[in-house]
């Protein structure tokens, strides 16, 4: 009978023999990469998997080799691609992904509803009332651009009770104004902290 380590020396060789064979194929040496030689490698590997091991120390070992194992194969398939490319498609690829990442200039944002529309307090103990006035803001800003509200009375509800919770926390204070108006064809609600 086989000991249990004796799988994992197992493992461990046929995956130094497989990345040998890989290491040939990039080469030159072999014409074709080791496909069945990978395979029985990972028929193994599943059948270790399968097992309860109860060992903390044979079950650190095996975790460590199947993360060598895994760092292998995304470096063979990151190599077959490259090779598949060709140079120049590589060397393209790879000076962009060089290059510093460039940050276009955000666009200046339009305001395009009329007059800001008055802020609408909300106080921490609030009757909905105000809610109510914000969720008739935005359906007047919505017909004024010919579009459908795609918000319901309650999601505005909840939107405005957790907006409220978290600028309540953040700046200390009991009371958020809300503020609807439309941003570049996008009706948005705007909070800011009201200090009283």
């Amino acid at each position: 009978m086989q000991k249990p380590d004796d799988e994992l020396d197992k493992f461990e060789d046929d995956m130094r023999k497989l990345k040998n064979s890989y290491d040939q194929f990039f080469l030159g040496i072999q014409k074709v990469p080791p496909m069945t030689q990978r395979r029985q490698l990972e028929a193994m590997i599943h059948e270790i998997g399968k097992q309860k091991m109860r060992d903390n120390t044979r079950r650190f070992r095996y975790n460590t080799l199947l993360s060598r194992y895994n760092q292998y194969r995304e470096m063979w398939a990151r190599k077959v691609r490259e090779r598949e490319e060709g140079p120049m498609e590589f060397n393209r690829r790879k000076a962009a992904l060089d290059a510093p990442m460039a940050q276009p200039p955000a666009p200046a944002q339009r305001v395009t509803s009329g007059a800001a529309d008055p802020y609408v307090k909300v106080a921490a103990a609030t009757d909905g009332e105000e809610v109510r006035r914000l969720f008739e803001q935005i359906h007047d800003e919505h017909r004024k651009l010919g579009k459908a509200p795609n918000l319901t009375f309650e999601q505005l509800s909840d939107m405005v009770k957790k907006q409220s919770e978290l600028v309540r926390s953040r700046y200390n204070v009991n009371t958020v104004a809300f503020r609807v108006e439309t941003v570049d064809g996008k009706v948005k609600l705007k909070a800011k902290p009201l200090q009283e």
